[in-house]
């Protein structure tokens, strides 16, 4: 089979094809044929590096798949050749403490495709069967790849941890992301009010197509006071952070008393500071999110199911294009999702 390969860190020109022999599945696991892969910010951070943490390489890259199931291992139940299903990006020993009270994220064997075992960037996949999830109907396959990594992480960041309620104020931080335009969507299904922050007067258009009530132009305004002004000076309930180190001191101070905020990433750096006083005398609450289990994604699909939630994809690359989407990506030209069309669509 054909896949893309990281030997080592780098820019785009990293990704490399190899010819590998295709894998065979083992006991309790499937071996997918990929229609679709999706891209997420943690495809850079694996091609790029992170200093402190080594990856498994040579890896294949690739955390969102969907694919047709083309050879079953022993002791598979319920699934039968030729079936298309999409995949959990993430899943744990499924024996420990914390996998059999469904916290799965906090298995010490938690895996992530394309992070910590070879990923969707292939022809072929071969993942536990207890990994595949029915494909939403009426979703082609490049669009219900939009969904599984960010849907699974958001929702166990706004309900698992924030413990979101209806009708509470939400600020989502780059309402444009992935993980952005996901909150945006989940927020508004629980009737909260939601206000984010874009980059762009377009981005802010279609930020509010998605349920938001009000947007921040975070170039041209000051994200605080705008958050002070809509509030009423109050603050909101619950921030959604993934940006890090840029907007972490204004997401601290847009917050009301008792407020929380949730975050699962630091794209533009990991320092951060808080003055204690500001944390105890508001009562705050910080709640750090990574991931979720597949209850979390089975879970929210029921709103996909329901038309609450679409997946948002701005482009479709061919896989062949791997690099050109991961520099769109990095680049920030897009509104939700790049996803890619496998090797033989």
């Amino acid at each position: 089979m054909q896949a893309y390969v990281i030997a080592e860190h780098g820019g785009p020109e990293v990704l490399r094809v190899e010819e590998r022999p295709a894998p065979e599945p083992g006991p309790r696991e499937v071996r997918l044929r990929i229609l679709a892969a999706g891209l997420n910010h943690l495809d850079l951070w694996v091609r790029r590096g992170v200093p402190g943490h080594r990856f498994p390489l040579p890896l294949i890259p690739g955390s969102d798949g969907c694919g047709r199931v083309e050879a079953l291992g022993t002791d598979v139940r319920g699934i039968a050749e030729g079936e298309c299903y999409l995949l959990s990006p993430g899943f744990g020993c499924g024996e420990c403490a914390e996998c059999l009270r469904g916290e799965e994220p906090l298995c010490r064997h938690y895996v992530i495709l394309g992070e910590s075992r070879d990923g969707t960037c292939a022809e072929t996949i071969t993942v536990p069967a207890a990994t595949l999830v029915p494909l939403p109907a009426g979703l082609a396959p490049e669009e219900a790849v939009a969904l599984p990594l960010v849907l699974m992480t958001t929702w166990r960041m706004l309900i698992r941890r924030a413990h979101l309620r209806v009708g509470e104020t939400v600020l989502v931080q780059a309402g444009g992301s992935g993980i952005g335009s996901m909150a945006i969507q989940i927020a508004a299904a629980f009737a909260c009010r939601v206000i984010t922050t874009v980059g762009s007067p377009e981005k802010a258009r279609r930020a509010k197509e998605l349920g938001a009530e009000e947007v921040i132009l975070y170039r041209e305004q000051d994200v605080p006071a705008a958050v002070r002004s809509w509030t009423r000076k109050r603050g909101v309930d619950v921030v959604v952070e993934h940006t890090g180190e840029e907007t972490w001191e204004g997401s601290v101070r847009c917050l009301a008393r008792g407020g929380r905020l949730v975050t699962c990433g630091a794209t533009t750096g990991a320092a951060a500071s808080i003055d204690l006083r500001v944390l105890f005398f508001k009562q705050l609450s910080l709640l750090g999110s990574t991931m979720g289990a597949r209850s979390d994604l089975r879970e929210a699909l029921h709103l996909v199911a329901q038309g609450r939630i679409r997946p948002l994809v701005d482009r479709t690359f061919p896989l062949d294009d791997l690099a050109a989407a991961h520099r769109t990506l990095e680049e920030r030209r897009v509104f939700g999702k790049v996803t890619l069309r496998g090797w033989e669509c």
